[in-house]
């Protein structure tokens, strides 16, 4: 018997985002436009994602509207596994969705702490070589400008 405000059937899963008002496509585009914009490696432009993911980028256009489009499930592991997202029901599940930038969070402060690591080990290496260079000129004399 189906339930007639969702169109769900009685005793089957509840809609994959976890509401019951089966705004399912919306919830997609939602969460597609987030991570294309909170993406560790990101933001994303259309075209950068679709490139990067294989989907055309009118299907992802379709994706991130207010109606959202009815994309497969090849379509969203497609996605998904462009993106570096092992779940492909990161744009399905509520739950999923909320773990998932979680982690993606925390490995975009790591690799932001090693990209400082890298530029403070840049700079030192940097201003070692200066103060070796000027400690090589003996006080007094003049460097011959070319």
């Amino acid at each position: 018997m189906a339930n007639r405000n969702t169109g769900w059937t009685w005793g089957s899963a509840p809609p994959p985002d976890g509401r019951d008002d089966g705004a399912v496509l919306p919830a997609i585009a939602r969460r597609l436009r987030h991570i294309r914009q909170h993406h560790p490696e990101g933001p994303f432009s259309l075209a950068e994602l679709a490139e990067r993911t294989g989907v055309s980028k009118r299907t992802l256009v379709a994706a991130e509207s207010a109606e959202g489009a009815n994309l497969t499930i090849e379509t969203l592991v497609k996605v998904t596994r462009g993106l570096g997202i092992a779940r492909w029901a990161y744009l399905l599940d509520e739950q999923v969705f909320r773990q998932v930038n979680a982690e993606l969070r925390q490995r975009g402060d790591a690799m932001r702490q090693e990209r400082d690591a890298e530029s403070l080990g840049s700079l030192a290496r940097l201003l070692g070589g200066i103060l070796t260079s000027t400690a090589t000129v003996r006080p007094g004399s003049r460097r011959t400008q070319m």
